[in-house]
Parts: structure tokens; sequence; C-alpha cells
């Protein structure tokens, strides 16, 4: 799962798990603990453990490194691609939610102010700098992986409606399992 901030990833992670079974693991509870990130050293750690697991559907983005460690090893890659107004839009949506309630896939007690402006800050350049490696990745792994580009809410609407009506969820348990 991944995509540019405020893009429903996290949400749609946790449907994803609800219906397929699969664990949820959100990257930002293993990056953050309340009132900022943890050491990076430590972050690694956790992440080379979450990689071990047998099967996960991964929400989150970390770093680069562990970002395209995740891309290799999943067998299903889901890239949420929404236009940049609707990132900003939602972005301010999970600010306003986020006054009452944790957003969905944050640690509680997160710094939702700063992580609010900081996502801010690289809707931008996400958009200009990673979204083309993250097309041109999807191309590239729709060969070997089951791959999803999703590129407005209607489609993941549908996507989400697609996974709930099948018996086991998206996936073949059989399968490695890992999204």
């Amino acid at each position: 799962m991944f995509g540019n901030a405020g893009d429903g990833k996290s949400t749609l992670a946790k449907k994803l798990a609800e219906a397929t079974g699969l664990p949820l693991c959100p990257v930002d509870k293993i990056q953050f603990r309340p009132g900022g990130p943890v050491p990076h050293e430590v972050y690694l750690t956790a992440h080379a453990a979450l990689m071990e697991q047998e099967s996960w559907i991964i929400d989150g983005f970390g770093c680069v490194e562990t970002a395209w460690q995740r891309f290799a090893e999943a067998d299903t890659l889901v890239h949420v691609d929404l236009p940049l107004a609707t990132h900003h839009w939602w972005v301010t949506k999970r600010l306003v939610q986020g006054l009452v309630r944790t957003p969905e896939g944050w640690p509680e007690g997160g710094p939702i102010w700063r992580s609010t402006f900081s996502s801010y800050r690289v809707l931008w350049l996400c958009h200009h700098r990673l979204t083309p490696r993250y097309r041109q990745l999807v191309l590239d792994m729709a060969v070997s992986k089951q791959v999803h580009h999703l590129c407005s809410p209607r489609e993941i609407a549908f996507f989400v409606r697609e996974i709930q009506s099948r018996p086991h969820g998206l996936w073949d348990h059989s399968r490695n399992g890992r999204h």
C-alpha cells in the first residue's frame, strides 16, 4: 500500500486487512511514538522484524530504503494515486478529525499538528518526485506481481467492494500474502 500523504491508505489498508484476514502493520506505529519519531536504527530493526513475518499488509512510507524493500518483497502492490488537490483536502480533513480522535494508522497521542504541516510540505515534493517513480514501479511490477493502481475515490470504493465480495478477500492465502 503506497502513495502520497493523505490519500486514504490507512483506511483502505484497514478494510483490506478486515476482508482478507491478513495482519495490518502500519509503519507509523513502529516509526513514531507519542511525541515524535523513534531513532532511525530502532525503526530499521522493527521494520526488519516486520519483513520476516509470513504475511502482512503494510501501510505507510517509513523511508525510501524500507519502502523499496517492501515493494520487492510484496506479492501485491496497491498504489493510491489521487490528484494533488484531493491529497490537500484529505490531509486537512484528517487534521480536523484528528482533533477529536486519533487518525487511522497513527499511534495514540501522535503529533497531529506537526505531522499535518509536515504532510503539507511533502505533498508537492512527493507528487513531483516520488509519484512518477511509483507509476513506473507499477508498470514494471505488473508482469511479476498483482498490481492495483487506484486513481480516484470512486476506484478506491469499487476496489473495497470487490475485496469485500470475495469469500477470502482479494488474495489467495496459499500465496505469500505480502501487500
